[in-house]
């Protein structure tokens, strides 16, 4: 799947955009009006719905993955949060799991529809059961785990950052118990200036750590992954 290319002539006919606007009605609120227009308006909505992508998120991961070559077959992957799936689906093609070549398991608080390649469990990452049980399920650990998780918003910049940077921290703490030497580790975080534990712990933990901010992230949004790849586990074990 090669990554998004410029959307430079979509929604414009005659060199003027056809940006779709959408009339308040009922008890519509102001946001929900400025998020559908957004949704209407953003061509990797609409790409996504045309090439049977659950998301748009996707993009962001096939982004990563052609940069960095995160995914093969033969691998076993995590994804925390997975709804509504676009992710896990990406990562099922990209390691063939519908043949049995790899194990992709993609968990959240919510029910998600059947992908092939994907086993899909309802299940709270930061329950102290969580790594075992996905342990067994992989038949043992992770080549890497993916959040694309986000933190329920309050409005407040701050409060909002800091909650996001607390999530990454937990899922990078579950990463720990899970994953392989020389594994990799992917998480959503927004721009702010507290993730300083965080990023200190990843490099501790990983040989590499890198901020990204993917095309198809919103322009205006504070929104980057932090990519770490290069897992110290074994070394980590051993000098315990």
């Amino acid at each position: 799947m090669s990554a998004p290319k410029s959307p430079g002539a979509s929604g414009h006919e005659g060199g003027r955009s056809l940006k779709i606007r959408v009339k308040s009605a009922g008890k519509r609120t102001l946001s929900s009006k400025t998020w559908l227009e957004r949704q209407l308006n953003d061509p990797y909505v609409a790409r996504a719905r045309a090439e049977g992508w659950r998301s748009r998120a996707v993009y962001k991961l096939i982004e990563l993955d052609e940069r960095y070559k995160l995914f093969k077959p033969g691998q076993n992957i995590i994804d925390l949060g997975s709804a509504p799936g676009g992710w896990a689906q990406y990562v099922a093609r990209k390691t063939l799991s519908a043949n049995g070549k790899s194990k992709v398991v993609g968990i959240d608080l919510l029910e998600i529809e059947t992908i092939s390649g994907v086993d899909f469990e309802v299940m709270d990452f930061l329950d102290p059961k969580a790594p075992e049980k996905l342990r067994v399920k992989l038949g043992g650990l992770a080549h890497g785990v993916l959040s694309d998780m986000a933190a329920n918003t309050t409005g407040h910049k701050k409060t909002d950052h800091l909650r996001i940077i607390h999530l990454a921290e937990l899922a990078a703490e579950f990463a720990r118990e899970i994953t392989l030497p020389g594994g990799f580790f992917v998480a959503k975080v927004f721009q702010g200036g507290a993730e300083n534990d965080l990023l200190a712990a990843l490099k501790r933990d990983y040989a590499i750590v890198r901020h990204v901010k993917p095309k198809a992230s919103r322009a205006d949004s504070a929104e980057l992954y932090v990519l770490a790849t290069g897992f110290r586990g074994g070394t980590l074990a051993s000098s315990e």
